[in-house]
Order: C-alpha cells, then structure tokens, then sequence
C-alpha cells in the first residue's frame, strides 16, 4: 500500500505545493485546512494522481481536531508521515505594542496546533514502531528579529519540540525532520499584514525568495532517505538571504 501523509495548512504555499509533489510521486494524502473551497479545489486538482480526504477544521481548536482526526476511516488512520506545516504570523511590531488577539492566534495555531495533531497522529506510530514528523518551523526558529518577538517565540518552541520529539520517539524507530525555511514567497506576508497586500509585496522586493515548491522538494528528500537516515533539521534560505535581517536585494 502506499504511504499516507497528512498535511495541515495545505490549501496553499508550502502545503499546497508539497501536496502537489507527494501525489506525484506516489503518496496517498490526508490534506487538511480552514478554507473548505480551496481544499475542495486541491482535491480536484489531485484525484487523477492519487487517492486523496479532505479534513476541513481550525488547528487551534483542539475539539475540532479531535473529531476530524477520529472522523478518518479506518484504512486511513495510520498516517506514515506527518507534516505539520499550519502556521502563520500576524502583525509586525515592538512588544510594548503587541496585540493579544494576534498573540493568541500565533501560540494557539503555531504551537497548541502542532501539538494537538502529533498528540493524535504519534501513538499509531508508536503501536507500528513506524512512522515520520516533518515539522516546518522557521528562520525565525533559530534567530530572532526585531519586531518579531512572539511570532519568533512560536518558532523557536517548534524547534525545541523537533529536538525533544526525536528524543522522545527514538525507540520507537520514529524519525522527526524540522525544516527551516528563510523567506519564502507564499501568503504569509499577506496574512502577516492582515491583507495589506503593497506592504505585503515590499517584503520580496527585488530578491528572489523560495517558493512552496523549493520547501517541498526539501520535504520530499527527507522523506525518501534509507530507512537508516533521519535528516535532523534542515535550514534553507534565498541564496541572497544570509540570516534573518541581512538580505541583499538585486532586480529580479
């Protein structure tokens, strides 16, 4: 049988794109996301290349996840590789001016999201003494930034959970990848700056930033390493792009 993947966040970017990547390269998918439409339109776009569910629910609500993930029908239960890729930033600004709104938002999808699924999804891996967590952190995960204060806190915490995760499930023959991304031309500016889509350009202004599909290629090469091979952490950034504030912008 092949293997099953789940994906959160795959009605666009990196999820999207590396949902597009799995199918064509023989992955059964368990996609899930907030937005039903686009996760009806993926599926469309993929029920020709592989068998594919839909699991529409917020991450950040823990009852919602619960019931989706328990909702699976039996022959689709045991996921081999998860990739809990659901995440996002919101606003852009000192700590002395933070929203809580957007704070709680961060922490509760970034974080309490990440959790919840690889709560549910993990002990089947454990029972099978089988299975793989890529999780999608961030440069933000390795350093932080000004302004970035809680988005970056988020991030750091996944990396932390990458590491403690691998050695919690060593044992077990379970591999864990965190992959940190640099700048990476999807929604995220966008929904950073809560739909601003000038300011939103700005960000990849005269660089030439990753794309989804550059993440899932690097998503695909750690899931398709010998059984004997685990890629601990991967960070990958614009050529242009060395760290998190130092960029050099050419005219694309």
């Amino acid at each position: 049988m092949k293997e099953t993947v789940l994906i959160t966040g795959a009605t666009s970017g990196i999820g999207e794109a590396t949902a597009i990547l799995l199918a064509e390269n023989g992955y059964r998918l368990i996609l899930t996301g907030r937005r039903k439409k686009k996760l009806d339109e993926l599926k469309s776009k993929l029920k020709d290349k592989t068998e594919c569910v839909g699991l529409c629910f917020d991450i950040s609500d823990r009852a919602s996840v619960q019931s989706a993930l328990l909702s699976l029908p039996a022959i689709w239960k045991d996921v081999d590789i998860l990739i809990n890729n659901a995440g996002l930033a919101l606003g852009l600004g000192p700590i002395n001016e933070g929203e809580w709104n957007d704070w709680e938002t961060m922490i509760n999808t970034n974080l309490k999201g990440l959790l919840y699924i690889s709560r549910l999804v993990s002990p089947r891996m454990v029972s099978r003494k089988k299975g793989h967590i890529i999780n999608i952190s961030s440069i933000a995960g390795k350093e932080v930034y000004p302004n970035g204060n809680v988005y970056c806190a988020t991030k750091h915490a996944v990396d932390a959970l990458s590491k403690a995760m691998r050695s919690d499930l060593l044992e077990h023959g379970i591999k864990v990848t965190n992959i940190a991304p640099g700048m990476v031309e999807t929604e995220f500016s966008l929904v950073r700056f809560k739909g601003d889509a000038g300011r939103a350009k700005q960000v990849y202004d005269n660089i030439v930033p990753l794309s989804g599909s550059d993440i899932a290629e690097t998503i695909l090469f750690a899931v398709t390493r010998p059984e004997h091979v685990n890629i601990n952490d991967i960070l990958v950034m614009p050529t242009y792009q060395a760290n998190s504030t130092h960029v050099v912008r050419k005219n694309k």
